[in-house]
């Protein structure tokens, strides 16, 4: 017996159908099933019922103190299939300022944004097992910064992520 993979995730958010929003025109997610104060969406190249879940707890709800003061998630991952994916989601995160970092893990490269919110993100795309060998980072230096282009002539636009 043993786990496989993250199914879904459920968030309390101030609106339901404004996260939804977001996600949907943003990430391209898709809905699922919606109702008054909630919303199950799916990410565009899944597989499961749905990925995301948002249920409204009012406008009045304070902001996530996770990691500042309280003990709680830091952020969700979405992976990419491809670096010109992760490129055109940088693009997109950025003309709707929700693009907050982006850094180099060397067997992942990520972008990082806040939904509507404040709730963060990643979006990743993974280097191939077969493609890792022949990168090292400097010792005690996590994360690099981000170079798309740089990794674009390095790997490719188009070379799967390594899922």
């Amino acid at each position: 017996m043993g786990i496989s993979r993250m199914n879904h995730a459920v968030l309390y958010v101030r609106d339901a159908t404004r996260s939804a929003t977001f996600y949907q025109d943003v990430l391209g997610f898709s809905t699922v099933a919606e109702f008054p104060g909630g919303a199950f969406l799916r990410a565009p190249d899944s597989t499961n019922d749905h990925d995301i879940a948002f249920f409204s707890i009012g406008e009045n709800a304070g902001p996530s103190l996770a990691g500042r003061s309280t003990v709680g998630l830091y952020h969700l991952a979405w992976e990419v299939g491809t670096l010109a994916d992760l490129v055109a989601l940088e693009k997109e995160l950025t003309k709707v300022g929700a693009l907050v970092g982006a850094s180099d893990h060397t067997a992942t490269k990520s972008l990082y944004a806040k939904d509507p919110d404040g709730l963060e993100f990643e979006v990743c795309w993974v280097v191939p097992l077969g493609l890792l060998g022949d990168v090292a980072a400097p010792e005690g230096v996590r994360p690099l910064p981000l170079d798309l282009n740089r990794e674009i002539e390095r790997y490719g636009a188009l070379t799967p992520s390594g899922r």
